[in-house]
């Protein structure tokens, strides 16, 4: 497949023009022109660009490109790294950043919701539409069974904050109270949209990352706070953007996940 007929048929997909971001989405650094070999991972990192040319790929898609608002624009050091490595193996690099938030079936948030038994979903008012995500449990689940649902999912300790919960940090020690059925999200540094959540009614609020204030927003609003980390939540999304790259254009597609504790 061309590398420019791929980056047209995912624009389209994803909407990428339609959505104002951080970064510039699509072909960030243009190599070889025969798409066939690819590599999907949350962040272009120089560990993923060397799982990349190990593997003889060809193109790399990712949630975290280059290129962010307000960052340095010179490429020097890490940066420089990093391009030069694409750049010495003919790499394609692909970057979908707020696109791959979003998407009502591929995106992170859609996804998550998925993994977890999330239903009747919809999108509460923000821009662009499905950053921040509510949705319902079918029976209503105690906080508990919650963290465990989300611990299991991810493959990772989560973070838990606010109501339900007497160790402001971990979860370690619970005390069982009202049932969560109402539930807000948003994958990766979701945090600030904690106070907006909590306004909304909901029991519960599942995001990435924590910030100081997080805890005390939590036990004021009175919310049970899921810090599942922004590399977790953020997974799957670009893995089910490979997996319809493999069947829709029949391209050999790899998901590699670096580890990442945050």
């Amino acid at each position: 497949m061309n590398h420019f007929d791929l980056e047209k048929s995912l624009n389209t997909l994803l909407r990428s023009d339609s959505i104002t971001d951080y970064c510039p989405n699509g072909l960030q650094v243009q190599g070889r022109q025969n798409v066939q070999k690819v590599i999907t991972g949350v962040t272009a990192s120089l560990g993923l660009i060397e799982q990349a040319i190990a593997h003889n790929a060809d193109t790399i898609i990712v949630h975290h490109g280059y290129f962010w608002k307000g960052e340095n624009q010179t490429i020097c050091h890490m940066k420089q790294q990093r391009i030069k490595a694409l750049l010495a193996h003919d790499i394609n690099l692909y970057a979908y950043h707020l696109p791959l938030d979003v998407h009502p079936t591929l995106g992170n948030n859609a996804q998550l919701a998925a993994r977890l038994g999330i239903i009747n979903v919809c999108s509460l008012d923000t821009k662009p539409e499905g950053v921040l995500m509510r949705g319902e449990f079918p029976q209503g689940i105690s906080a508990t069974e919650l963290v465990a649902r989300v611990e299991q999912a991810l493959n990772r300790k989560p973070i838990v904050l606010g109501s339900g919960f007497t160790a402001p940090l971990v979860a370690q020690e619970v005390t069982e109270g009202r049932l969560i059925k109402h539930v807000a999200w948003c994958t990766g540094g979701g945090q600030g949209y904690l106070e907006t959540a909590a306004q909304a009614g909901v029991d519960a609020f599942i995001t990435g990352e924590a910030s100081e204030q997080t805890t005390h927003i939590a036990h004021e609003y009175d919310v049970t706070f899921i810090g599942a980390g922004h590399h977790a939540t953020e997974r799957y999304g670009v893995q089910a953007l490979g997996e319809y790259c493999q069947a829709q254009w029949d391209l050999d597609v790899s998901f590699i996940d670096l580890s990442n504790p945050v």
